[in-house]
């Protein structure tokens, strides 16, 4: 435990002067410092030099530094440096799910791992490989969810956890997408698909 804290001392030095904000940090006054010793689990859990970050506070500031360039890489970016880390799937996992009113109108709100709160809708797809048949997806296409936009066309999302996903399901009506019937969902009148139709179910 005692190195653990003493590799999240020198994190914080590493990034000295970063600000919590839930907007990244442009990148056009920072010097690069090339790549950084952090990674990103799949299950959101984040590591220094391959130690695990454990004081969330701490966690919470570097995502709120994380970016994501034109290429689809991933950097940490303060007022003064910035450099790529590596992220296994994405770098962040929605955690909680909320839902209000119905049909339509119905609103979904997910809590991530570091305390974000995004609502599903126009600017916050869910996204899904849907339309791989059922037999073949085993437990069910992996969802993510839109946090925010990158500086192209990768944006940064959150993976939703699978007991998530499983709300997900309980709330999925029939639809079409692209003229597909689908299983899917609906939050701030946009309906997003999460699965083909079972055999023999209508649309």
């Amino acid at each position: 435990m005692q190195l653990a804290d003493d590799l999240n001392r020198r994190a914080v030095a590493a990034f000295d002067g970063a600000q919590c904000s839930s907007r990244p940090v442009m990148p056009s006054m920072s010097a690069s410092c090339g790549v950084l010793p952090f990674r990103i689990q799949r299950d959101g859990t984040w590591l220094y030099r391959g130690t695990p970050i454990r004081r969330k506070p701490m966690v919470c500031l570097f995502a709120s530094v994380l970016t994501r360039d034109a290429e689809g890489a991933y950097w940490l970016q303060t007022p003064t440096e910035r450099g790529t880390i590596e992220v296994e799937d994405a770098p962040f996992v929605a955690m909680e799910l909320h839902w209000s009113g119905c049909g339509r109108e119905q609103v979904l709100s997910f809590r991530t791992n570091v305390d974000l709160v995004v609502c599903a809708g126009p600017d916050h797809a869910i996204v899904a490989e849907w339309d791989v048949p059922c037999e073949e997806c085993g437990t069910g296409p992996v969802p993510y969810l839109h946090v925010r936009d990158g500086a192209g066309a990768y944006p940064i999302q959150a993976r939703i956890a699978r007991s998530v996903y499983y709300e997900l399901a309980a709330l999925a009506v029939p639809g079409t997408c692209r003229g597909t019937p689908c299983l899917g969902v609906w939050s701030q009148n946009v309906f997003f698909p999460l699965s083909c139709l079972p055999a023999g179910d209508g649309s």
